[in-house]
């Protein structure tokens, strides 16, 4: 005679019984975490970028990833296992942040043409060097408003499990792109509709987009009057309903008045470029707290050296001349509205440009563009800290902090060129770069 089948209750029961006899039969003995590294700057002054008084003999406590105390020699306590390092002189901030690049940058070109069969392998690695320089150079996180074939998550994932050296990534996937609009190569297809809009945003979300980007005018290297709309209302309100339900912000590329009003309307959170955006529009963007990131760097004179690398074709070199003008006044006018701007070059972070690299050159450019130096470097260490909702954790040295820091020789809120001579940059604790003691680098980046 057959045993009768056992009932799906009294299956589970039992499973249930064996799991707790082999949970009270061998208890797991939980591991000690090993206590976090205590590392001591000492030496240095902090830079105040709240426009008080510096920190003059700082001493600043590190302890695993983040700060822990700051404050003037004698008045913090040096633990007793601290690693100690001197930085005497120097003039200690904030790594700095920039809002807007592409590790996997690909322009027309001779470069992006020998560029045109890259596997997602060889773009991965591509990317990974970028990334891996960007740090070294003194940006210690980025956001990258649109990338290719979704290689940043997994740039970003490896980076954040301490696989691979790199900044701090709040990525973007693939850019939404209206059928024929704009994008870093030619696009013959695209989102149509609101119904397409939402499916790419949330496929995005479900790969770890913290940013959607959207394209809703052209641009340098694309065909077409930048200055005109390219997406509809409605497309751009279904990805911003998507977006902001998951906690997730919008960023939009734009040269066009008309479309920025229209991305206001629909709540788009920051705008890229804004070749001939007006003081009306800027006026507009204040009013409803939006962001502006100007990528000033890539129209101007410092940027040729970098398209004659690439080869960039006849047209193009037109365009970025013909645009530089408008987005220079364009700049000066957000200087004067008051708008919320925060920092990206659209260029490589470290690339070279005009005798310094893109980061801090595009921050050299605000500052002879209106704004005073303390300004300027807040647009690339607080407020975007404040853009990204990453306060409590980036833009200040201060308790609770990451420790990504740079040293400077000189103080940056009397001369702002004082950022062409950072000399040290550490990461969650960990020294990237060390040029007088290089033995004393913990975070191998450029091997």
């Amino acid at each position: 005679m057959p045993f009768a089948a056992a009932s799906p209750v009294a299956h589970l029961r039992a499973c249930a019984s064996l799991l707790l006899l082999a949970l009270t039969a061998a208890p797991v003995v939980a591991q000690d975490a090993p206590a976090p590294v205590v590392r001591v700057i000492t030496g240095a002054n902090v830079v105040n970028l709240e426009g008080g008084p510096h920190v003059r003999d700082a001493v600043v406590v590190i302890t695993g990833e983040r700060i822990t105390a700051v404050g003037p020699a004698g008045q913090v306590a040096i633990p007793a296992n601290a690693q100690r390092l001197a930085l005497p002189g120097k003039w200690l901030m904030p790594g700095l942040m920039n809002m807007h690049t592409h590790f996997g940058l690909k322009l027309p070109g001779a470069t992006g043409a020998a560029l045109a069969n890259e596997t997602d392998f060889a773009l991965s690695l591509r990317m990974l060097d970028n990334a891996k320089k960007s740090l070294w150079s003194g940006t210690t996180t980025v956001r990258t408003p649109g990338e290719q074939r979704d290689a940043i998550f997994a740039l970003k994932n490896s980076i954040d499990r301490g696989e691979h050296p790199g900044p701090r990534i709040f990525p973007a996937g693939r850019a939404i792109v209206p059928t024929g609009g704009h994008s870093s190569e030619p696009v013959f297809d695209g989102i149509d509709g609101a119904d397409e809009a939402r499916h790419e945003a949330r496929r995005q979300i479900l790969l770890g987009a913290k940013w959607i980007k959207i394209m809703i005018s052209r641009g340098i290297a694309s065909t077409g009057n930048i200055a005109a709309s390219d997406m509809t209302l409605e497309e751009m309100r279904a990805v911003t309903d998507v977006a902001h339900r998951q906690g997730v912000k919008v960023a939009a590329h734009t040269g066009s008045p008309q479309a920025t009003l229209e991305a206001l309307e629909a709540g788009v959170d920051s705008f890229e470029h804004g070749y001939f955006l007006t003081e009306d529009v800027f006026r507009k963007m204040k009013e409803k707290g939006a962001w502006y990131v100007p990528t000033i760097v890539v129209s101007q004179a410092g940027a040729q050296e970098f398209f004659r690398k690439i080869g960039s074709p006849p047209f193009y070199l037109a365009r970025v001349q013909m645009v530089g003008r408008s987005h220079w006044a364009a700049l000066q006018a957000a200087i004067r509205t008051g708008v919320n701007v925060a920092m990206g070059s659209d260029q490589f972070p470290y690339e070279p440009n005009e005798g310094t690299v893109a980061s801090v050159r595009e921050i050299e450019l605000y500052h002879e563009a209106g704004m005073t130096p303390l300004q300027a470097l807040r647009t690339a260490t607080v407020n975007t800290a404040r853009m990204l909702g990453a306060e409590q954790d980036l833009g200040a040295v201060a308790p609770g902090r990451y420790a990504d820091l740079i040293a400077l020789d000189r103080d940056p809120t009397q001369d702002i060129r004082a950022l062409r001579t950072i000399s040290v940059v550490m990461k969650g604790g960990e020294i990237v770069r060390h040029d007088a003691e290089p033995s004393l680098v913990t975070l191998n980046v450029l091997n």
